[in-house]
């Protein structure tokens, strides 16, 4: 499953971010990286300790937390605070699976990995390159969107960021703990949801409705993990 976030934020908002992350020291991507996705990581990024980095991750998350489309397709029960990576210069990452489990830093809590997520923060047109490659059972999908925009995905899937030969690359990336842990059944989920929306403004019958909106709760009833 693969999910685009559109305009999480705005252009105004997108201009301050970029200003004040780009004026902040970065330290070596490899800080936050698995022993093997060390060896195929080079990048930079901001400290996870910053204040800028915790100031921006929560306001992510309150965006994300009003998106319908994100809570519908996530379900999330824990987030990772966000993080704050660049690229330039010939920067990658090859090909990795991310961590399962992440701890958060400060705090006695862990997250399973079940998305990952990637919030793009510059123009694409404005580098060349840094195409997130997601590889699942379908082959292999290249991603690159608009500054603002969020791809959710699978956090099992083998996925990479190809090498940025202009410009520079600038995006978030956290992950997410979801109630529903199985992709496929995520996936059942928001699209039973979509559809009841769709019924619903479309004036379809109440008890179909009802009985249909029942069936989706019990399914979530039955797979979730609270």
């Amino acid at each position: 499953m693969l999910i685009e976030i559109e305009a999480l934020l705005s252009a105004t908002e997108l201009d301050e971010v970029r200003r004040q992350l780009l004026a902040q020291p970065w330290v070596d991507g490899k800080v936050t990286a698995g022993v093997q996705s060390a060896q195929v990581k080079v990048n930079r990024q901001l400290d996870e300790d910053n204040p800028l980095a915790r100031q921006l991750g929560e306001l992510i998350l309150r965006r994300l937390s009003n998106n319908a489309l994100f809570m519908s397709a996530a379900l999330p029960k824990r987030i990772y605070p966000p993080l704050f990576n660049r690229y330039g210069g010939g920067e990658a990452f090859g090909f990795h699976v991310d961590n399962a489990i992440r701890g958060i830093k400060g705090v006695r809590e862990r997250v399973r990995t079940d998305l990952s997520a990637t919030l793009f923060l510059a123009d694409p047109s404005s580098y060349n390159g840094g195409e997130l490659v997601i590889r699942d059972t379908f082959g292999e999908q290249r991603v690159k969107l608009p500054a603002g925009h969020l791809v959710l995905y699978p956090g099992s899937s083998l996925h990479r960021v190809e090498p940025v030969t202009r410009g520079e690359r600038l995006a978030s990336f956290f992950w997410i703990e979801s109630l529903v842990r199985e992709d496929g059944q995520r996936q059942m989920l928001l699209d039973m949801d979509v559809a009841i929306q769709r019924l619903t403004a479309q004036g379809a019958d109440d008890q179909s409705l009802l009985e249909l909106t029942g069936v989706y709760h019990n399914l979530l009833r039955r797979w979730s993990d609270t």
